[in-house]
């Protein structure tokens, strides 16, 4: 063959198929942009990689019709051979050829499977779980245990040690560090009944075998049951991205609005106790809004009168001796300290010995406090919380066994039915990660009719046939059956990045299929170049044996893109280490989608072509011939 008829076969071949690649890729590419859509955390989340899959698919797309046609010119040298010559093409021929054939002649049975397996999976879609994202295991726990609001130091600190030294002595633990109270910093409003212990566990392989991370959390759980204390257990990132996102620290809240600290108590406790029996609900606990302990005292005017004494007289007294006055300032160096005087610990640790406190007045020489003053403690609220003008409490709990979006929902209807009767002004508010999820499944609401419509206008334009595009968009249903049903087996809660893996599925479904459509519509234009545009030359079995070899003789292409991407996705199955829980519910869509839909094309795709053409024949005498080669 010489070099010009080289040429000419190249540059046919790479008509015939380019446009069909290059606007499958654009397909991909498009598909992929409603992502972006995405906000909050799981928008931050995947718009790396929608920006990386879309700038690689750009450059593919151009890459597919201007340099593999150059590379194709150069590389292909020596003597062509049919694609018959390759053993594996052989018998993957030999495998679908009686299958495809058997199809065509059961087509009702066909399409009757593959519709029943679309049945099945609805409920079997409907049956899964849901989440806001899948929960990544950081290798590491935070243990949040909540005690009383009156804790003193001295007893927060004995818990802090105790738990440290019982946490410790599980095998699998590496180090642990507890801190009770604050940092010193404004953004952290810890009290000091708020403990937070960080637990690095060792290296996997030196646990103890058949040990898992919620077993560790388990056993630690059932080892820290100290009376007067309530566990939370999460992890360290989530933890302060649930904190700074929504204010909540545990996976879900029941936020309480209202105008007075002991109603939105009172309401907390009887939501606490409707969600006591639902089970998934974990690390139950009310946000203390009243408990805490406070010193008051309170003048006596009237003794203040007889003594020659004023308010201000007393109040100075007080700060100085209690809380501290600054008498002076000391400089070291570039660093400046206040000096502060007040009564040495043993003269104020007792409510008796802040009574007896000296007051020196001007007409009774020295007298104590306790003269002019009632020295005692009240009950008030350890610490406010409020949120838009509101003062506000909170029921939290973590979610573990179950998902999170049937342990809320199941939730709210017993809140709904036993909560009732709250005072005038008062709401409840869903928080947490139920929040995030509500917002996310909103946006999704809105981005997978988008992806759709993008996809049928894209298969429109490029097919300018209606029916065309039609025939290649009922791919993707078929594509979501092998992505429910492998998702439904593994286990896998619907979340975002469930989402994410469908709507990239959508575009690689599509895909494949439109390298099928270009095939069969080539086999069309060679029976009507053959035999005419008639019904009175073509007979319905020159369809079904064109329709054949239109499938069948270009069987490599189409097992070629399905195996690329197989061989892609495959090995994230089998992957370990942080992120690998992020990214199995992207890849496990794909995965069975991909499986699903190439049998879907392989096998139903011939079938329906070949029966719109009968009916065309039926219908108009001819065959409709779309020419998707350029």
């Amino acid at each position: 063959m010489d070099k010009q008829t080289r040429l000419t076969i190249i540059e046919k071949a790479s008509r015939q198929v380019g446009p069909s690649v290059f606007w499958s890729t654009i397909i991909i590419i498009t598909s992929f942009l409603p992502v972006f859509l995405l906000t909050g955390q799981e928008g931050r989340l995947f718009s790396p990689l929608a920006w990386t899959k879309t700038f690689i698919l750009i450059v593919d797309a151009f890459v597919a019709i201007t340099v593999t046609p150059v590379l194709l010119s150069l590389l292909l040298k020596g003597k062509f051979k049919p694609e018959s010559a390759n053993p594996i093409n052989r018998g993957l021929e030999r495998v679908y050829a009686p299958i495809l054939r058997w199809c065509l002649k059961w087509r009702k049975t066909t399409i009757g499977v593959n519709l029943l397996a679309l049945l099945v999976s609805i409920p079997m879609l409907m049956s899964l779980g849901s989440e806001f994202m899948p929960p990544l295991d950081e290798s590491s726990i935070l243990f949040m245990p909540v005690t009383l609001p009156d804790i003193s130091n001295a007893e927060a600190k004995r818990i802090l040690q105790v738990q440290d030294k019982i946490i410790k002595s599980v095998p699998e633990v590496e180090q642990v560090l507890g801190k009770a109270g604050r940092a010193s910093t404004a953004t952290d409003n810890s009290p000091i009944s708020m403990i937070e212990t960080i637990i690095q566990l060792k290296p996997q392989s030196q646990w103890r075998e058949g040990m898992t991370k919620a077993q560790i959390i388990a056993e630690l759980d059932q080892k820290l049951q100290i009376p007067g204390v309530i566990n939370g257990w999460t992890q360290p990132i989530i933890n302060r991205i649930n904190m700074l996102a929504t204010g909540i620290r545990t996976d879900v809240g029941v936020k309480v609005y209202g105008q007075n600290l002991d109603s939105i108590a009172a309401v907390s406790e009887k939501v606490r106790n409707a969600l006591q029996k639902v089970e998934g609900v974990k690390d139950l606990y009310i946000e203390p809004v009243t408990g805490g302990r406070y010193l008051e005292i309170q003048t006596r005017r009237e003794e203040l009168g007889r003594y020659g004494l004023s308010v201000d007289d007393v109040n100075s007294i007080v700060e100085s001796a209690l809380g501290g006055m600054t008498i002076g300032n000391t400089i070291e160096g570039r660093q400046r300290f206040s000096i502060n005087l007040r009564l040495a610990q043993e003269y104020r640790n007792s409510l008796d010995r802040i009574r007896r406190i000296p007051i020196q007045s001007g007409t009774a020489g020295t007298v104590p406090l306790s003269a002019v003053a009632d020295v005692r403690f009240v009950d008030g609220p350890p610490m406010i919380a409020s949120e838009n003008a509101q003062l506000r409490g909170a029921v939290l709990f973590n979610v573990r066994d179950r998902d999170l979006g049937s342990t809320v929902q199941e939730a709210i209807n017993t809140i709904n039915q036993q909560v009732t009767g709250m005072p005038n002004g008062y709401h409840l508010e869903w928080s947490g990660q139920w929040e995030n999820q509500l917002r996310a499944n909103q946006t999704l609401k809105i981005i997978i009719p988008l992806v759709l419509l993008i996809i049928f206008l894209i298969l429109y334009f490029s097919f300018k046939s209606f029916k065309e595009a039609l025939l290649n968009l009922i791919t993707i249903p078929f594509a979501l059956v092998g992505g429910v049903f492998i998702v439904y087996f593994y286990g896998i809660n619907l979340s975002v990045a469930v989402a994410v893996g469908f709507i990239a599925l959508f575009g690689m479904a599509v895909e494949t299929g439109m390298l099928m459509v270009v095939y069969l519509n080539e086999a069309m234009n060679e029976l009507v170049a053959l035999k005419g545009n008639s019904s009175q030359t073509i007979s319905k079995q020159d369809i079904r044996e064109y329709v054949f070899q239109g499938a069948a003789k270009r069987l490599r292409p189409k097992i070629m893109t399905v195996s690329v991407s197989l061989f892609g996705l495959i090995p994230i199955l089998w992957a370990t280490g942080v992120g690998t829980d992020v990214m199995l519910p992207i890849v496990l869509p794909l995965i069975g989608g991909v499986f699903s839909s190439s049998i879907h094309i392989l096998l139903v795709t011939p079938v329906v072509f070949e029966m719109t053409k009968e009916y065309e024949l039926k219908k108009h005498g001819k065959l409709e011939i779309y020419d998707v080669k350029h």
